[in-house]
């Protein structure tokens, strides 16, 4: 039944057009051409890449943190056995009328009931340094590969000319440096669908793991189907806007907010020129219009664009994440990630509480000092 599969699986008329067979794919006379086999390899380098990431975040990013002034908060809460039942039991964020109920049976205001439940909940979240941390690895690799992407793609015909990509196909061999290319792209996605039960969570989550099954799905796809050239150039327009985007969060947790903004407007021009005019203007048009010209559609090449179509619905979802930031920048002068919840907001409310209880003691002890003057001055100029 295996073997029924797996011929039925890989007939020709499926993976390659009519005129070319898997033989035309053969080795020969030295010339490699890539294999499903090698794809195997992605995933013990992806763990790989999980113990590199786990060392450079504790021995790279995290002192870097603690350089830019990031430090890692303890929150500490009163112990309130009513309360903490209620939270694991009943409700995280309580309404108005639960605070109300609580706050009789605790014997506290209302308001000492919020900051509890607030700071219960800012408990149990990631503080920034590690936000940092994450930033600080993904900033780190898509600079790396991005670099490399260059490097590799550098002077290469089809770079410049899509059509390439087509007209040459399957007949071209497998480089060593698209082999290494693609095989740690795929690793570091892979890692990325790994490690999504230990990173931070945000409103996004359910986009983040189509966009890496999609991701990992495309390049899976177009390797076997010995897309090598258009697979290259559609990581490369993805890999240089994320650098931007990377960096910009990197200093948002540092409270850099000049330097965030500065590094979000460059990253929106990138991400709007590379995703919303570059891939489909270019590289999907070359790859679904252009060839409907001169070759019949196949199964292959209609999936290939299929999944080509949902890179670019995710990229007009996040387009109207990027144009609120923009807008909230610009007219609100905030640059904070809309697509985290508001764990940030309460963090900060949570920050200005406590400054203000501090300058209130301050100035509560302040008063008590010149009353204290006060009572002095007149006694010691009775004295006199």
């Amino acid at each position: 039944m295996f073997q029924t599969f797996k011929e039925w699986f890989w007939l020709e008329r499926f993976w390659l057009p009519p005129t070319i067979k898997w033989s035309d794919l053969e080795d020969h006379d030295g010339l490699v051409f890539a294999k499903p086999s090698h794809l195997y390899m992605t995933i013990p380098y992806a763990f790989g890449l999980l113990i590199i990431r786990h060392f450079f975040e504790k021995f790279i990013a995290l002192p870097l943190a603690k350089t830019l002034g990031i430090k890692e908060k303890v929150r500490k809460i009163i112990p309130n056995t009513i309360l903490e039942n209620f939270f694991k039991h009943s409700a995280r964020q309580p309404s108005q009328t639960d605070i109300y109920g609580l706050a009789k049976k605790c014997n506290l205001t209302e308001r000492q009931v919020e900051r509890w439940f607030r700071s219960r909940r800012n408990q149990e979240r990631p503080c920034r340094i590690k936000k940092f941390q994450e930033a600080c690895w993904r900033f780190a690799f898509y600079l790396m590969i991005t670099v490399a992407g260059i490097v590799f793609l550098y002077d290469k015909p089809w770079v410049y000319d899509l059509l390439e990509v087509w007209n040459g196909y399957p007949r071209q061999p497998l480089l060593p440096s698209q082999y290494w290319y693609y095989i740690l792209e795929m690793s570091f996605y892979w890692s990325l669908v790994f490690s999504l039960g230990s990173d931070v969570k945000r409103k996004d989550f359910l986009a983040h793991v189509i966009h890496h099954l999609a991701a990992i799905s495309l390049m899976s796809f177009s390797w076997c189907a010995n897309y090598i050239r258009s697979g290259t150039l559609v990581m490369i327009v993805h890999d240089v806007a994320d650098i931007w985007l990377e960096s910009a969060k990197m200093f948002s947790y540092a409270r850099w907010r000049q330097t965030c903004n500065i590094l979000f407007f460059i990253f929106s021009a990138v991400f709007f020129i590379s995703r919303l005019i570059i891939f489909p203007f270019w590289i999907l048009y070359c790859t679904l219009i252009l060839p409907m010209h001169y070759l019949e559609p196949f199964f292959s090449y209609i999936f290939l664009n299929l999944q080509l179509m949902v890179l670019q619905i995710l990229h007009l979802y996040w387009s109207y994440f990027i144009l609120k930031m923009l807008i909230r920048c610009m007219f609100l002068k905030d640059m904070q990630d809309v697509r985290s919840d508001n764990e940030d907001e309460e963090e900060e409310e949570e920050e200005e509480e406590e400054e203000e209880n501090i300058k209130g003691k301050e100035k509560d002890s302040l008063k008590n000092g010149l009353g204290a003057n006060r009572t002095l001055i007149p006694n010691g100029q009775h004295g006199h």
